[in-house]
């Protein structure tokens, strides 16, 4: 079977577990057999373009015609079975999907935000959520509170490519949705149950886990829809040094907010960027990996990480950690069928700091169901065999030979 994966990486610069995950997927299809042809455009060659491209610039997001033009010479020269879309924005555009229509080849994209609908993918803005843009047919409250880049010239361009690709997004050939949540998102707008499967992302296995450390450990972007106020909110709630340590890592707008609470209380510290070998170690260190947006975050690849290393999670119960967990609505994981990864509570302070000392105290008991989860839903053997399924069926509807 020969697939082009098509994905337009977000800036280096700035941790992007779709980036991780899109690389991390291409390995796994490699391994099992599939010959992998990338497509991709990398934000951070924006600067570099040519005069010419640079010029048009401000209408790729409706349509990047170099990206359409190498598509298609791809397309033609290696014939593949399926085109699997990532990210479009915002050098490829939506129109990769008709550029491979036009060419035979049917589409598989799976669906990392919102952002058929929300212009920052996102449906969060100015601290809540927000799902203003959903229903209208040109999302204008995007532009007025420059939702996309901080720029209402952006944002103005962005939803008007979301206003001309609604028909390019409704013939895409299955949609792959990470979570029940993106399912459900689909679905209200407006595509079919039968072009929507769910299935998440995995991880490499890292083998098995080391034996669990102490306190906390959270790891994410520091911006204000990952909840790193809430949590700290909740942490003051208890006496210094009555919970072992919380580690922050990462690095973002609310860096300063980190930096502080470092400074204010024993039981915190800061460790800034991690690599990815200091990462591993600070999952070692930790009993327990919170993870705590306030937005309805999809699939946040540092759970994923954390079951894998035989690592419970607190997590907040919005967007598609219920799912991941295996915990529900209901607080602390209470009456759920199955290995559970952690507990999924209110995004609140009050539930929150509540559920501390109980994650704290529960760790050890709940590490190996994290494992288990991470080995029955998210390992490599199981999803990538489901994944390619997945093309094989898109490619026997289309008419095309899946070899």
């Amino acid at each position: 079977m020969k697939v082009v994966v098509a994905h337009n990486r977000y800036r280096e610069a700035i941790p992007s577990g779709e980036n991780v995950i899109v690389d991390t997927e291409m390995a796994q299809l490699a391994a099992a057999g599939v010959e992998v042809l990338p497509f991709q455009r990398s934000s951070d060659s924006i600067g570099q373009l040519p005069a010419a491209e640079k010029a048009l610039l401000p209408v790729s997001p409706i349509y990047g015609r170099a990206a359409q033009r190498d598509l298609a010479a791809l397309l033609a020269e290696h014939r593949p079975d399926v085109l699997h879309l990532h990210n479009p924005y915002p050098l490829l555009s939506p129109w990769v999907v008709r550029t491979a229509h036009a060419h035979g080849v049917p589409v598989v994209q799976t669906v990392h935000n919102y952002r058929q609908v929300c212009s920052s993918g996102l449906y969060f803005r100015d601290g809540h959520n927000c799902t203003d843009c959903r229903g209208k047919v040109i999302g204008w409250p995007a532009v007025r509170h420059r939702c996309y880049r901080g720029s209402a010239a952006q944002s103005a361009i962005l939803a008007t490519a979301l206003a001309v690709h609604r028909p390019t997004w409704r013939s895409v050939d299955r949609y792959i949705a990470l979570t029940d949540r993106i399912a459900e998102h689909l679905r209200d707008y407006g595509i079919a149950e039968p072009q929507i499967v769910v299935k998440p992302n995995g991880l490499p296995d890292p083998g098995e886990p080391d034996p669990l450390g102490d306190g906390f450990l959270y790891a994410a972007r520091l911006s204000p829809e990952k909840g790193l106020g809430l949590l700290l909110e909740a942490w003051r709630r208890h006496p210094d040094g009555a919970l072992g340590e919380l580690r922050i890592a990462g690095d973002g707008e609310l860096r300063p907010l980190a930096e502080r609470a470092a400074a204010e209380r024993g039981d915190v510290t800061y460790l800034g960027v991690l690599d990815s070998a200091g990462m591993v170690a600070a999952r070692r260190a930790a009993a327990v990996v919170v993870a705590v947006p306030t937005w309805n975050d999809v699939l946040p690849t540092v759970i994923l990480e954390a079951m894998a290393a035989g690592r419970p999670v607190l997590g907040t119960a919005v967007g598609g950690i219920p799912y991941l967990l295996g915990a529900g609505q209901h607080p602390l994981g209470a009456g759920q069928p199955g290995p559970i990864g952690g507990w999924a509570v209110a995004p609140e302070v009050a539930a929150l700091a509540e559920a501390l000392p109980t994650a704290r105290a529960q760790a050890a008991a709940l590490a190996s169901d994290a494992r288990k989860r991470y080995v029955q839903e998210f390992h490599p053997d199981v999803l990538t065999p489901r994944l390619i399924e997945i093309y094989r069926d898109v490619a026997a509807a289309s008419g095309r030979t899946s070899r």
